[in-house]
């Protein structure tokens, strides 16, 4: 079954300490992208994009330096692309989900693990599903090298970051149809 990932009810957010002390956090506004699963509704591939402008934090200075070619370079490169390449169950609802995630046009692998929610239906008659996951990584992988050290030697921008993704996804309609 075809799962289009509803935009307006999904949430890519993240944290990095900023100075070693203090957690930043923020999300991408704008998501899309699409997951297969089995009739059971396990799922087998998920393909999402991230328009990397639409980070916010709640610092409008802040959000245009993230923008700008210290960090996501968001002009140059627009999208940050994330591509399933194995799902793994560990057990009836939870998975670890292996892909390769796009940055700068600089793809690595990462690993998430995720919880999926049993799907339903809406009160408009379409079927919905749910899913949470989380992970980390190290922004430098990734060439977001900038920072600064301070003066009792702790980075301003920590390397380190945490990430949660709330999802749901809508049926396609022509899957739901048939």
């Amino acid at each position: 079954m075809n799962w289009n990932i509803d935009s307006s009810h999904t949430t890519v957010a993240f944290a990095v300490k900023h100075m070693g002390f203090f957690t930043v956090r923020g999300q991408f506004k704008k998501v899309a992208g699409t997951i297969l699963t089995n009739e059971q509704g396990v799922p087998n591939k998920i393909e999402a994009s991230i328009e990397a402008a639409s980070i916010e934090t709640g610092d409008p200075q802040r959000d245009a330096h993230l923008r700008s070619p210290d960090f996501l370079d968001a002009e140059q490169y627009p999208e940050i692309r994330f591509l399933s390449d194995a799902i793994e169950a560990i057990d009836e609802n939870k998975y670890k989900i292996y892909g390769s995630l796009t940055i700068r046009n600089i793809s690595k692998p990462v690993v998430l693990e995720a919880e999926v929610s049993p799907a339903i239906k809406d009160p408009w008659g379409l079927t919905r599903a749910g899913a949470t996951a989380t992970g980390v990584l190290n922004r430098k992988d990734w060439g977001l090298t900038w920072n600064q050290v301070l003066e009792f030697g702790a980075l301003l921008v920590g390397e380190e970051v945490k990430f949660n993704i709330e999802v749901e996804a809508i049926a396609a309609q022509t899957e739901a149809a048939a």
